[in-house]
Parts: structure tokens; C-alpha cells; sequence
């Protein structure tokens, strides 16, 4: 299977330069340089053309609700008013247990990633998107368990180098 690349797309050479990044997450940009043999100008160059770009986002999903006291994870589908869309989006924003807001195709309009506390936490939460204006019916769905956690390493692996199935193991 062939990888089309283009201009707006990780490289090989940032994909071991992202890999390297996860395996130490807090190396020195020299240190960086060492893992994925590239000088320190040019990881230096590419890191912040990644953080320009959008390719390297926020660490954010590194931290564990859990350790901060949110034991439950839901996933609330949600339908709105579509002209009310960007207001719902932006209410949903101001809600701090709400982590992620996906538009999505279908029945539903929005996937809503939340956390809670405990039940009673989770009700409010669900109480609390339903009442935003525009919102017109939510589903909550509760996490029973995590399976496959969110992992961008496969794909890095894929394009820094598509000969090598295992490269992983290597980095």
C-alpha cells in the first residue's frame, strides 16, 4: 500500500523526528538531533514548522482525567439546530469536563468526548449540554472500557519508513 505524499504532509524524516519526540518527551533539541540522526539547526527548523503547521498539537491527551479526579468517560451524541451550531460549539467550550467536540455525519450532529467524576457528576454534565440553547436531544454513552487507547505511533511508523513493518521496535 502506497502513501501519497504532498507538501502538507509529514515527511519521513519528520515522522522519525515525531517518533523520537514520543519515545522522550523531553529531550533537549540536541538530544532529539542524536535519536533521529538530523543535525540541531534542522530539528530545530522542522519542530517549529510542525508547530506552525498543526502537525505537532498539544501533549494534552497525555494526562489521565483519572488523575485528576475524573474516573468516568462518556461519549454524548448530541443534535442541534444547525444555524445554532457555532453557538453550541462555543457553549460546549466553556463546559471544562467536556474534552473533545466532534461534527459528525449521520443522525447526529455532534460527538461529545466527556469526563465526570462519578454518576451524579456525569448527570449534571448531561443536564448541563441539553440546556445550551440549540441543543435539541442528547444520548450518553458510558465508557465501560478503554481498549485501544489513542495512538498516532503506527502511522509515524508507516511513513518514516513503509518498508519496515516493525520499525517501532527499532526507534
Amino acid at each position: 500500500m502506497s502513501i501519497v505524499q504532498n507538501h502538507d504532509r509529514i515527511s519521513p524524516t519528520d515522522a522519525r523526528l515525531l517518533l523520537a519526540l514520543i519515545d522522550h518527551p523531553r529531550a533537549t533539541t540536541i538530544a532529539l538531533a542524536e535519536h533521529a540522526r538530523l543535525s540541531r539547526n534542522t530539528v530545530q527548523t522542522r519542530l517549529a514548522r510542525l508547530e506552525q503547521d498543526r502537525g505537532l498539537v498539544s501533549f494534552d491527551r497525555r494526562i489521565d482525567p483519572k488523575a485528576l479526579g475524573y474516573t468516568l468517560t462518556a461519549y454524548v451524541t448530541t443534535q442541534v439546530t444547525q444555524r445554532r451550531l457555532d453557538d453550541v460549539a462555543t457553549a460546549l467550550a466553556a463546559i471544562p469536563e467536556v474534552l473533545q467536540v466532534h461534527g459528525v455525519s449521520g443522525p447526529i450532529d455532534l460527538l461529545v468526548h466527556v469526563v465526570a467524576a462519578d454518576a451524579d457528576d456525569l448527570y449534571r454534565i448531561a443536564g448541563q449540554i441539553l440546556a445550551i440553547p440549540g441543543v435539541e436531544r442528547t444520548n450518553t454513552a458510558l465508557v465501560m472500557r478503554e481498549l485501544v487507547d489513542y495512538r498516532i505511533t503506527p502511522l509515524l511508523c508507516r511513513i518514516a519508513d513503509p518498508n519496515e513493518p516493525d520499525l517501532q521496535s527499532s526507534i
